[in-house]
């Protein structure tokens, strides 16, 4: 069954490479509980089917990176991507990027959270095995209070111009 809005995050865990070892994190990948990181925050979350692939480095994750500054304006306290990668793939990329400190780059290594979410999609015939779908959805204190998924193959919805216009 697909989240929707009014759904609270399903339970699971997403790794994030950490570049700065601080208390509690230390320098490398680190996997956290969804549920403790979302806990009082609102924050924009942006799904795709993987790193480096051409509309993702091209044109999703650098759409976040720009906006960034507008959606702490409109109160948002964090922006994820989330992609079925390996945590050392999603740290390299997000330096790719220039997304780091800016776009938290989580790793979903083994797509159990995209499935959990029932937005996991089989890209199997393009040699990529399960990846997540592309969406965005927004999310306060756990709570799925936008959701865009695109249909497709589509870049229409889940792009942060779109979430902007949500969040006005």
């Amino acid at each position: 069954m697909t989240i929707k809005i009014g759904d609270r995050l399903p339970e699971g865990t997403l790794a994030e490479f950490v570049e700065t070892e601080t208390e509690g994190c230390a320098l490398g990948p680190n996997t956290f509980q969804v549920a403790d990181l979302v806990k009082g925050k609102k924050i924009a979350i942006f799904g795709l089917p993987g790193a480096y692939t051409p509309t993702c480095s091209a044109q999703h994750v650098p759409g976040y990176v720009q906006h960034a500054a507008e959606f702490k304006a409109a109160g948002v306290d964090e922006i994820w991507c989330i992609s079925v990668n390996d945590a050392f793939v999603m740290g390299a990329w997000g330096r790719d990027q220039k997304a780091t400190g800016i776009v938290r780059m989580m790793a979903d290594g083994n797509a159990a959270f995209s499935k959990a979410l029932g937005l996991d999609a089989d890209f199997s015939k393009f040699g990529m095995g399960t990846r997540s779908q592309r969406y965005s959805m927004l999310v306060e204190d756990g709570v799925v209070k936008q959701l865009n998924v695109e249909q497709g193959g589509g870049f229409e919805v889940s792009n942060a111009e779109t979430m902007l216009k949500q969040l006005a």
